[in-house]
């Protein structure tokens, strides 16, 4: 527990420091041109195949007659936007934590290291190589995670607790990853991730709660069409921000795991002096 709250102190203060302010606006700059090209050039199409689908189910036919004409119809035109965003909002959160995961938790585990464990050996036990196939293939297990899940969002209770679980499954799996790739050997690595996994996990899952702020941004600008601009970008650069702080929070506590158990078991006293050097007493 003190490793959990010392290291969670810590990432929220380096998140202060402007490198790594900075360091949160380059994502922002990629995503933002993917967001907007593939709103160029889908977004119609999207919204248009999604009424589209409404359309074959009875009971939404149904309500909407229930509503009344006009209302059913506009109604129907809100929904279908609302969907395409909730399905291609996790979309682009999982790219966006790829790129933290590939550019940002490296710089960002290198900043923690010079700061705190200068000293700490680096064994390198994975490589960028290594850290892309197991961001990739974690997010693919997520991905069907929350295609699987999706149903259950729709359920109150739940959607408080299926998409932060994923995500914090997620998180965890990439972001104690990369933050042990340059240090750790790959037997350090696996026996840190397993023996700490509780406390990661939660990690994980308090970061996805967190993520779920933008979330309420992001969903808004459909409705806020003037601050649509305004918004949609201001919530990327949240999930970035938050993103970043799961990085530090994770490098912070994974490394200080690390150092903790490189450290010997019980202490080991000075060896004795050699036995011709010690004086011998003078007889009376």
């Amino acid at each position: 527990m003190n490793l959990l709250l010392s290291s969670f102190w810590r990432a929220t203060g380096q998140c202060l420091l402007p490198r790594v302010i900075g360091m949160s606006l380059l994502p922002l700059a990629l995503l933002s041109v993917l967001a907007s090209a593939w709103a160029y050039v889908y977004w119609n199409a999207s919204v248009q195949a999604v009424q589209t689908w409404l359309g074959h189910w009875g009971w939404i036919d149904a309500t909407l007659s229930w509503l009344g004409a006009g209302q059913g119809e506009g109604f129907r035109q809100v929904l279908a936007p609302v969907l395409v965003l909730l399905l291609v909002t996790p979309v682009l959160v999982v790219v966006c934590l790829l790129v933290v995961g590939l550019i940002m938790s490296p710089v960002l585990s290198r900043l923690v290291a010079a700061r705190r464990f200068p000293h700490l050996e680096r064994k390198r036990g994975a490589s960028l190589a290594g850290s892309l196939l197991w961001a990739t293939w974690s997010s693919l297990i997520a991905l069907a995670a929350l295609a699987v899940s999706l149903p259950l969002w729709f359920i109150p209770p739940l959607i408080l607790v299926v998409p932060p679980l994923i995500w914090g499954w997620l998180t965890y799996r990439i972001m104690a990853y990369d933050a042990l790739a340059e240090h750790a050997s790959k037997e350090e690595r696996t026996g840190i991730m397993r023996a700490h996994r509780l406390p990661l996990l939660a990690m994980g899952i308090l970061c996805g709660l967190l993520g779920t702020a933008p979330a309420v941004l992001w969903a808004s600008g459909i409705f806020l069409a003037v601050a649509f601009v305004i918004i949609i970008p201001l919530a990327m650069w949240l999930y970035t921000v938050i993103f970043a702080f799961s990085a530090l929070w994770f490098a912070n506590y994974a490394l200080a795991a690390l150092e903790q158990r490189r450290l010997p078991a019980y202490p080991v006293s000075e060896p004795p002096p050699p036995a011709e050097n010690l004086a011998t007493p003078q007889s009376p």
